[in-house]
């Protein structure tokens, strides 16, 4: 067979599989189509496919295959980002910054100490760290990807418990929003390169200038226009990024965070994250469980998954909990926005992703990363909803 029809198998495989398992399997409860396709994505990787059925998989994800499939799982994943940035509401969070700034800080601070820790303890033995990092990127990357909280997924899952318009939902949104800025302004720094310092800085000072005229614009667009120069915007923006040496997705993020959503109608922007899901996000999620890699042994990629989701889970609860202390939560609350903030599916895949490219960890750490992030997002849903529900019951009983 030639290359394109190898890539269509590989594409009817990528969507296929998942769809039969979250379908069938009806795992939606705690397991939605995203999270189904992450684990695929892993279970067609090297590690588990190419390990017991070698041939197979050289034939359907041959290197010609796998370059195509990237070049799409790039795309995907720039846009994904992008939108995320545009639906980053910081003006709600700059007027209740007083409670959004001290939740947000232990949302973030406490796991991402633990996290550190975590790493620290990982150095212990060799294999984790990969050849271009330093000590300190190592540790305080691993300890920023246990305190990530995936805000698509966030809102995703809001929508299924009925809280997103709800006033706990719309705090939980203000919280996850302030702490996507500070992990991607800790990525920003991770990814400083003193060697190219020059570029990253002018990079940085071109997009401020560029970044100013391109807001005045869309602001004088018809809104049908707006959508393409958005698009335009975005692979300028990613390239400046990549070319200055802070990655592209950094750059894609950017892109969206200038950007308002009120220039966009809500439901077209609801319905761009929903197709974006749909129609080429699984290809990333499968490129991503490519990367996989249980060389060092699956003891031990699983024994730290396990500390890493140990260290995420209880570093994010106390955080929550300490907040909850502070602001004089109603009882329930604190338990409930911990779980939510947990999260971590796609995001925390795209910044792990990040440190792989740039040789900040290896490929057996990435793993145990991407097993921590499957596990705490499938555990959200299953310990809300039971809290949620008596938190419900609590509050009609008072009425």
């Amino acid at each position: 067979m030639n290359t394109t029809e190898v890539f269509l198998i590989a594409m009817s495989i990528i969507f296929t599989v998942p769809y039969l398992i979250w379908r069938v399997g009806r795992t939606e409860y705690y397991a939605p189509l995203v999270v189904v396709q992450i684990i695929t994505g892993i279970l067609l990787g090297p590690g588990v496919l190419g390990h017991f059925f070698p041939d197979y998989y050289a034939f359907v994800f041959a290197p010609p295959v796998i370059q195509s499939l990237n070049g799409i799982a790039w795309w995907a994943v720039m846009l994904f980002v992008c939108i995320a940035g545009i639906e980053l509401d910081l003006r709600k969070a700059w007027a209740h910054r007083g409670e959004s700034s001290i939740t947000a800080g232990l949302a973030l601070g406490t796991p991402l100490l633990f996290g550190c820790l975590a790493a620290a303890f990982m150095l212990l033995t060799d294999g984790w760290m990969g050849p271009q990092a330093m000590t300190w990127q190592f540790v305080l990357g691993v300890g920023m990807a246990c305190a990530v909280t995936a805000l698509p997924i966030l809102i995703l899952f809001m929508e299924k418990l009925e809280i997103l318009r709800q006033p706990i939902g719309q705090r939980i949104l203000r919280y996850a929003s302030v702490d996507d800025i500070a992990i991607w302004g800790v990525l920003a720094t991770i990814l400083m390169d003193w060697q190219r310092v020059g570029k990253q800085l002018a990079f940085l000072a071109a997009f401020v200038v560029f970044g100013f005229a391109f807001r005045k614009l869309m602001a004088w667009l018809a809104e049908r226009d707006r959508w393409y120069v958005a698009l335009i915007w975005l692979a300028v923006c990613a390239f400046g990024a990549d070319w200055s040496g802070l990655h592209f997705m950094v750059g894609a993020f950017l892109a969206g965070a200038v950007m308002e959503a009120e220039w966009f109608d809500q439901e077209k922007m609801d319905l761009l994250r929903h197709h974006v899901l749909l129609v080429i996000m699984p290809v990333f999620f499968l490129s991503t469980g490519l990367r996989t890699n249980w060389t060092m042994g699956g003891e031990a990629v699983f024994v730290a998954a396990g500390l890493l989701l140990f260290a995420s889970v209880s570093g994010k609860l106390l955080g929550i909990q300490i907040a909850g202390k502070i602001l004089k939560w109603q009882p329930g609350e604190a338990s409930i926005i911990g779980w939510l903030l947990q999260t971590k599916a796609l995001i925390m895949i795209i910044f792990v992703n990040i440190l792989l490219d740039k040789k900040i960890i290896t490929s057996e750490a990435f793993t145990a990363l991407l097993l921590m992030a499957v596990a705490s997002t499938m555990l959200t849903v299953p310990m809300v909803a039971p809290r949620l529900a008596r938190m419900r019951e609590i509050i009609f009983r008072v009425r």
